[in-house]
């Protein structure tokens, strides 16, 4: 097991998949420029759809500052091809069924209390309420988010880990530490 990433950290390099494409190597799809990495549960999570959906509003805040953004999912990347396409979004969907990428920077599953903490009840909620409809379970039901704000030279200067499925810093608070 890894310890978890801190500031200051050289961000890990790691080779990953798309829902549309094998053997990505991360540090080369974030080329020179910072790179903003989220992790998420799974995409049918009604919570994480929605926090995927604030993303997306936000981009442009990464663009700004020249950060590419990468989500990391628990998904399949069968099972996510089949669920959006590829211009949905407009950030990098890694996809880590295995929990390899999570492991590496030290991004744990909860227990039920962090699971069932009222935040997160109250966020699946408000997801359901704005349309975001629960799927297919993937992964470990009890894992923890977490987001990195990583320079261009591949250098930690953000590092946040949830206390509860729904506890994630916006892409504003993120983007703001590059």
């Amino acid at each position: 097991m890894y310890s978890k990433t801190v500031i200051g950290d050289k961000a890990s390099d790691f080779k990953f998949r798309s829902p549309w494409d094998d053997e990505i190597n991360f540090y080369a799809a974030a080329g020179n420029h910072p790179a903003i990495l989220i992790f998420l549960r799974y995409y049918g999570c009604s919570v994480c759809q929605m926090e995927m959906a604030k993303i997306k509003q936000e981009i442009d805040l990464a663009g700004q500052k020249g950060a590419r953004v990468f989500v990391v999912l628990q998904s399949a990347p069968e099972a996510m091809a089949s669920l959006i396409k590829k211009d949905d979004f407009p950030f990098t969907i890694i996809c880590d069924p295995q929990g390899e990428i999570f492991q590496r920077y030290g991004v744990e599953a909860g227990g039920i209390i962090k699971y069932l903490h009222p935040a997160g009840l109250i966020a699946a909620i408000r997801a359901t309420t704005q349309g975001f409809m629960h799927g297919k379970f993937e992964g470990k039901e009890t894992q923890l988010p977490a987001a990195f704000a990583i320079t261009a030279d591949k250098v930690v200067r953000y590092a946040y880990y949830g206390e509860n499925i729904s506890d994630m810093p916006s892409l504003a608070k993120i983007v703001n530490s590059l």
